[in-house]
């Protein structure tokens, strides 16, 4: 028997990243489920608009999640406006491409800092509040990049690999511990977003969208599960291709088109508006790296 979807409905949701992409789409789509949803995002100006484009009750905050202390604060801030949290989404997110030799010292920190200390600490953060009141939901968006290793993209890899584990790791915790928090790592195949500017279409799965994503965090919500995959297949797909031998798998990569899919991207005109703003979207743990 399947079990009871759960209801949202004055549920309170934090998301960070929250003001474009698949942030903003998991704003619109909680909120039209009757949640209280708080947009975190480093742009203010971003995050009120889009809070107030999406509606119902939606707010939109100042928030730099590589600024611990911030973070927390924001954390605060929220609690203080909307009520305790409910659910949490760590979704901000970077990625810049480059050959390895050619990634700045800058950009290595900058991506370990948001995608995966900002996730730990939002996490921790998150198990702080809930695990008292009995009860909670953190959704941590990785990537197919998770699974899958991205040529151009190694250090992008890493850090998807490394958010995949945490949560895999903490849904085993939580389980021994008899927590009562749910865990949930999200895998999204390539996003037509930002992020994805430049990169050609893999020719075994195909691009999705970041309400598809929404949908897809939506489900996990209601029917709770350590991972989703978007699309489904490629969950279906990432199964079967374990069964293989490895060169079997890197020969299919290349012939689907994914060995020089972000290798190709590195140099692209139309992700540089993207390049340039992901250079700034870590200004906390760049004061750390400095000091």
């Amino acid at each position: 028997m399947a079990r009871q979807a759960r209801s949202l409905a004055g549920k309170v949701v934090v998301i960070t990243g929250g003001g474009r992409g698949i942030g903003a789409a998991t704003a619109k789509l909680l909120a039209e489920e009757g949640a209280l949803v708080a947009i975190g995002d480093l742009d203010e100006k971003l995050a009120k608009e889009t809070a107030a484009s999406v509606g119902g009750t939606t707010v939109g905050m100042a928030l730099d999640v590589t600024d611990h202390a911030g973070y927390t604060a924001f954390l605060d801030e929220v609690e203080r406006e909307l009520g305790p949290i409910d659910v949490l989404v760590n979704n901000a997110g970077i990625m810049p491409l480059n050959r390895i030799e050619d990634e700045p010292a800058s950009s290595t920190h900058a991506q370990f800092a948001v995608n995966v200390h900002a996730v730990i600490h939002g996490t921790k953060e998150a198990v702080r509040r809930m695990k008292p009141r009995g009860g909670g939901h953190i959704v941590n968006v990785s990537s197919a990049a998770g699974r899958i290793p991205v040529a151009g993209g190694a250090t992008y890899t890493a850090t998807k690999h490394a958010v995949s584990g945490f949560s895999n790791a903490l849904h085993i915790e939580f389980k021994a511990d008899k927590t009562p928090i749910h865990i949930t790592a999200v895998h999204p195949a390539m996003v037509r977003t930002e992020l994805s500017k430049g990169m050609k279409d893999n020719k075994g799965v195909s691009p999705v969208t970041p309400e598809q994503v929404a949908e897809a965090v939506l489900d996990a919500l209601r029917r709770p599960r350590p991972d989703v995959y978007v699309p489904k297949s490629l969950g279906v797909a990432l199964k079967t291709g374990a069964l293989y031998p490895r060169r079997f798998g890197e020969w299919l990569n290349k012939v689907l088109g994914g060995e020089r899919a972000a290798l190709d991207a590195i140099a692209s005109p139309e992700r540089q508006d993207y390049e340039n703003r992901v250079a700034q979207s870590a200004p906390g743990a760049e004061k750390e790296r400095i000091a």
